[in-house]
């Protein structure tokens, strides 16, 4: 069971958390980078996957140096980050939201919730409003090109965040942010891209739910 009244502050990734836009990402990636030649496209989609959370700023990073084999042009990285945004930005208009939030925000009003993700903190602020969702958050929207264990840190060390906290995320990446801040962590599986997350969690002290609605029933004990 999720003792959920003992935090004092929530902490929600965005991608297969409260949206469901994983798939959205991943497509985004592969279209953005298509006309490099398909293998090369198919390399930085894998590579997406394997590294959930990670912001686009990295991700096309990497696939300038590591796949392309190039130093990084300030222009085409420019052209790469305007092109993802267009192809994303539709999709996450129309994505799904998680069934449960005005739930769980109701029964944990004296928390404080945020938002810390890899997507771009503009586009994610711009997208939660146009959304009608940005009033769940009252710690604010937070994202890239800063890393979340960047985020976390100023967040923590100015009191936004308060402890105990409980870090909900669907990712790797998420958990060792959130441990890394010293955080408890749900990992959410229904939305999430990473398929070995059974194995990866066996030996750790966490709680696994399938999405928003099954915290609220972990809670309950159903």
């Amino acid at each position: 069971m999720v003792y959920l009244n003992r935090y004092i502050s929530f902490i929600f990734d965005c991608d297969g958390v409260v949206l469901n836009s994983n798939k959205v990402k991943t497509e985004a990636f592969y279209q953005t980078t298509r006309s490099y030649g398909e293998g090369y496209a198919e390399a930085l989609v894998r590579y997406h996957v394997q590294n959930g959370g990670v912001s686009r700023y990295k991700k096309f990073e990497y696939f300038i140096v590591n796949i392309l084999k190039q130093e990084i042009d300030r222009d085409e990285m420019n052209h790469l980050l305007g092109a993802f945004s267009k192809n994303v930005k539709s999709g996450l208009m129309e994505c799904e939201i998680a069934d449960g939030l005005d739930e769980f925000r109701y029964i944990t009003a004296d928390s404080r919730w945020c938002i810390v993700s890899g997507g771009d903190q503009e586009e994610l602020r711009e997208i939660f409003v146009e959304r009608k969702i940005d009033y769940l958050f009252d710690g604010g929207i937070f994202g890239s090109p800063e890393t979340k264990e960047t985020i976390l840190a100023r967040e923590i060390s100015s009191g936004n965040i308060k402890k105990p906290g409980l870090f909900i995320g669907d990712s790797k990446y998420d958990y060792q942010a959130a441990d890394g801040a010293d955080l408890d962590f749900i990992f959410l599986s229904k939305w999430s891209e990473f398929k070995n997350y059974k194995s990866f969690f066996m030996d750790k002290d966490i709680d696994v739910a399938t999405d928003i609605k099954n915290i609220l029933s972990m809670r309950r004990g159903i």
